[in-house]
């Protein structure tokens, strides 16, 4: 099956499969909401009064790496093949990912990634998320049944991955592009950062895609066309390596099924992102239009 599904999947699609009783082992929905503190909205309660048909709720808080000091950063292939088999996924399951953002997708296609990332390509995002399915009259029920558990098997793909250490060796040795997914105000310093403790800014030499730009005002995946010319306008070569950073891991996703979707084999995640990068770094390697981070002086 795997070879068959396309990253993204429709929402007529999808509203056909649950019409035909297609949810079960072979066809999983997975409603991937998750929202910066600031909205004030939580999204399994949201979950329990409205959700698409069959769906279960993806908890990128709990689907995670608990000993890491930042927010949900990958969790180890036994965590992620435990989480997914209790929503019933198994290794011949296709699964179909949205969220329910006004942007039409946010935290969706970081789930979408983590499937990739964990060696299941059997994965799509529903394009136009939550916001499409509404806008398209499609039910939602706040009906819930417990999936069947299904037997998973994970083998992460450390490669996908970059670490602190890679991307500032990186700053040196130029041997990937690094793209950043967060809004421009926030990228250039101008706009607050949504973590306290956290100023904005962005990593030296990395090029800012915000995320929202890769979605027209339904919520829609633009056209491969335009996102080639978008790539191509931010000075993103296609045919070379590239990271792709944001926050703290999620948005840049975005990036990366854009990416996909253009024919990339594979773009690397710097998975701590902004969040572990303004924690770690020298005040010099913090570039920001705003007051950056200062210097501490230490103790003689």
């Amino acid at each position: 099956m795997a070879a068959q599904v396309k990253a993204l999947v429709s929402t007529k699609w999808l509203a056909e499969a649950i019409k035909k009783k297609c949810v079960g082992p072979s066809l999983r929905i997975l409603d991937a909401s998750w929202y910066l503190p600031k909205l004030n909205r939580n999204a399994r309660e949201e979950f329990t009064q409205r959700h698409i048909p069959g769906a279960s709720f993806f908890d990128i808080d709990e689907c995670c790496d608990r000993a890491s000091p930042f927010d949900h950063m990958l969790p180890g292939d036994s965590e992620f093949a435990d989480y997914v088999g209790e929503l019933g996924v198994g290794n011949d399951t296709h699964v179909v990912v949205y969220d329910c953002s006004d942007f039409g997708s946010f935290a969706a296609p970081r789930v979408w990634w983590m499937f990739r990332f964990f060696g299941h390509r059997s994965v799509s995002v529903l394009n136009g998320g939550m916001k499409n399915w509404l806008h398209e009259g499609h039910p939602v029920t706040d009906v819930y049944s417990t999936p069947a558990r299904a037997e998973f098997r994970a083998q992460g793909n450390a490669a996908w991955v970059k670490t602190y250490e890679d991307v500032l060796q990186n700053l040196t040795d130029r041997k990937f592009q690094l793209v950043d997914a967060r809004v421009e105000g926030r990228f250039r310093g101008l706009e607050p950062e949504p973590r306290e403790g956290t100023e904005p800014g962005h990593i030296p030499g990395s090029i800012n895609m915000p995320f929202p730009s890769f979605l027209d005002s339904s919520g829609l995946e633009r056209p491969v066309e335009e996102l080639m010319e978008m790539f191509q306008v931010a000075g993103v070569d296609l045919q070379q390596p590239f990271c792709v950073t944001c926050g703290s891991g999620v948005t840049a996703c975005h990036i990366t099924l854009a990416a996909h979707l253009c024919g990339h084999p594979g773009v690397y995640l710097y998975d701590g992102s902004w969040s572990e990068w303004f924690s770690r770094a020298a005040p010099e390697h913090i570039v920001s239009e705003g007051k950056g981070k200062q210097h501490i002086p230490t103790c003689q």
